[in-house]
């Protein structure tokens, strides 16, 4: 019976791994869409959410149920709400990327993203990429390290959102309010995108070591 309780614990952390997978290939995707314009590869990311709102489901069905078959404590009981808040993070990650993808859809045929954001832009996207395929590896091995670099990597994040709004606000400007608008939106989904990708290995870290990554940094400063 025990071992069959500690498969389904595994299995969660499985399926966590699964979830950082799509929604790193949704975000992809999504910042394609948005540079290029592509209907239908935004039409894809946007259909292919329904992937990941049911790996949260089948997640919360799964915790839930253990919750009231098992009773766990201490460490086991810290792995199960864990793994809802990080699941829960995932799944909001796949909505940001959705939500870029139904900005590029909206602008279809054209691009809202002008020629001199397209770097900044794609690099958002790489970052967010990067980020969440870590949070991956984070879950995957428990490294508590890795995944206090997390915070760290969120610089760059924050640097790129930085970078797009002196351009926005530039006297220069010259695209217009509504494209003004959409690339203020899209600079913020990527960043929060970011911002529940350093959730996640953040409850890594409490998982692991019972503190949050903010006290430890504290610690060792």
């Amino acid at each position: 019976m025990r071992d069959a309780y500690h498969e389904e614990l595994d299995g969660i952390s499985h399926d966590l791994v699964e979830m950082t997978r799509l929604v790193r290939s949704a975000m992809a995707r999504a910042t394609t869409a948005l540079l290029d314009a592509d209907a239908r590869l935004a039409e894809e990311v946007i259909s292919g959410d329904k992937a990941v709102n049911k790996i949260e489901s089948e997640i919360e069905q799964t915790v839930f149920d253990l919750m009231a078959r098992q009773q766990p404590v201490a460490g086991d009981l810290r792995t199960l709400i864990t793994s809802l808040r990080m699941a829960a993070d995932l799944e909001r990650m796949g909505d940001l990327a959705a939500h870029i993808a139904k900005t590029a859809r909206r602008r279809h045929p054209e691009s809202c993203i002008p020629a001199e954001l397209h770097s900044t832009i794609l690099e958002m996207g790489q970052v967010a990429e990067r980020m969440v395929a870590k949070a991956g590896s984070v879950i995957a091995s428990q490294d508590v390290a890795m995944g206090l670099e997390l915070e760290t990597d969120d610089d760059a994040m924050d640097k790129l959102h930085r970078r797009l709004f002196k351009v926005l606000l530039s006297p220069s400007w010259k695209h217009g309010v509504e494209k003004a608008v959409d690339i203020t939106l899209a600079g913020r989904y990527f960043e929060r995108f970011s911002d529940h990708a350093v959730h996640v290995a953040g409850d890594v870290v409490y998982l692991v070591t019972g503190q949050r990554p903010e006290e430890i940094i504290e610690e060792f400063n």
